[in-house]
């Protein structure tokens, strides 16, 4: 029976690696650069001849390993075939295949957000809940869903990209993603410093965001917990955004948690707080009871998750 595990969070500026017992417990962890150059050409043979160093040093026997799971920013079909890493310089190609190649090891590839997700249930703020959805909310909105313990990745490995579900037809504004309107718009940390910047810009209501040279959502956040009233509609505003658009996916995949993690979870209680209230007040009565979670891992629960995604290949 093998022993170890490996977790790869492949990023655009670097690759994260993990190395794990089968039973979840993390040995070590490690960064290497991501060469996006030529393409990205040389990221996978870099993550190989990281995973074999470290195994040589470790004095770990490839027979002790179960394998290598991989996260990469962008949809992943069930059987590892990547449809563009814009962000890495990839096409269309099967990145099990050409990992396997390069380590001689098992490999199961997934979206990072899924693989977070994974991570999160394993040994996070899901830890317990075999069915879950987590929302990571940064720059971007990204999405993981859990259900019966696997992830859904979609037919062309799209399923959780809950931060391109449209929210508002009368959006001018132009997402990442080529459309307007997305969720992601205006529950990001992007989204909701736009949505002060243009507060701030049209009202005259006092706020100490004013004496501030450049607004962030965690300055929002804190603003609002100190009674700001310009702060706390904003904060209002963002958890009724995705308190609704949580409850239009309970409607669907009707999980038993929510686990909210990124950038803008460090804001803590308060975004629980707001986001659940709506969710309650849209939410079909048969998913009222879903519960909320701040997520645990941070920046490891991709690698924690890709660790989880190979021991259930």
């Amino acid at each position: 029976m093998a022993e170890y595990v490996v977790g790869v969070d492949i990023g655009g500026t670097t690759v994260k690696l993990g190395l794990f017992t089968v039973s979840g417990e993390l040995l070590d962890k490690w960064e290497i650069t991501t060469r996006k150059d030529e393409g990205g050409k040389y990221i996978l043979g870099d993550v190989a001849e990281s995973v074999l160093d470290k195994l040589t040093d470790k004095n770990i026997d490839k027979k002790d390993v179960a394998g290598v799971g991989m996260g990469v920013p962008g949809p992943v079909k069930e059987d590892g075939t990547v449809l563009k890493c814009a962000n890495l310089g990839w096409g269309v190609f099967n990145v099990e295949d050409e990992l396997e190649k390069l380590v001689g090891l098992p490999v199961k590839a997934g979206n990072d957000a899924n693989m977070a997700a994974l991570g999160e249930m394993w040994q996070g703020g899901g830890k317990g809940y075999s069915n879950q959805v987590m929302v990571t909310l940064g720059t971007g909105v990204g999405g993981g869903i859990i259900l019966n313990g696997k992830m859904l990745s979609g037919v062309n490995g799209a399923g959780g990209e809950i931060g391109h579900m449209q929210i508002n037809d009368d959006e001018t504004e132009v997402c990442g993603c080529g459309k307007t309107g997305c969720l992601e718009q205006y529950t990001s940390a992007t989204g909701i410093v736009r949505a002060a910047n243009k507060v701030l810009d049209s009202s005259d209501k006092p706020s100490k965001l004013r004496s501030l040279q450049y607004v962030s959502a965690k300055e929002i956040f804190d603003a609002a917990k100190e009674g700001d009233e310009l702060a706390s509609d904003l904060v209002e505003e963002h958890g009724r955004c995705l308190g609704k658009a949580l409850a239009q996916i309970a409607c669907v995949v009707d999980p038993e948690i929510f686990v909210i993690g990124g950038g803008v979870s460090r804001a803590g209680q308060v975004l629980i707080d707001t986001t659940s209230k709506y969710f309650q007040k849209y939410a079909f009565h048969a998913c009222r009871g879903t519960k909320f979670a701040l997520a645990t891992l941070g920046n490891d629960a991709g690698i924690y998750g890709a660790a989880n995604a190979i021991l259930g290949k």
